[in-house]
């Protein structure tokens, strides 16, 4: 665990997340928490990662989500070198159809 995220303001805002009881509390939740623009950033991240996992090229995720190559290989290198939390989600949720290689 990286001890610099670790703090009890972390860990509180973590135990916040797990009190969420559904998708609508989650909105309003976030919507107070964060600005549409980190909203967006953070939900593009996982879209990648996603698309990455389904054998996606690089150049068909920029074209499709608009992320930068730079965002692509960074969501890469966690997929291959993270905690694997993106691979706990994708275990735990399927992958959206919109996602998958066609």
């Amino acid at each position: 665990m990286n001890d610099k995220i670790h703090t009890k303001s972390v860990d509180a805002m973590f135990d916040a997340v797990l009190s969420l009881k559904d998708r609508e509390e989650c909105y309003r939740f976030f919507e107070d928490l964060a600005t549409v623009n980190e909203l967006l950033s953070l939900s593009q991240r996982f879209e990648v990662a996603g698309m990455l996992k389904s054998g996606h090229t690089y150049q068909d995720i920029a074209e499709k989500t608009g992320a930068s190559t730079a965002t692509i290989s960074r969501v890469n290198r966690a997929l291959n070198y993270g905690r694997d939390g993106y691979e706990m989600i994708f275990e735990r949720l399927e992958i959206p159809d919109e996602w998958k290689v066609k």
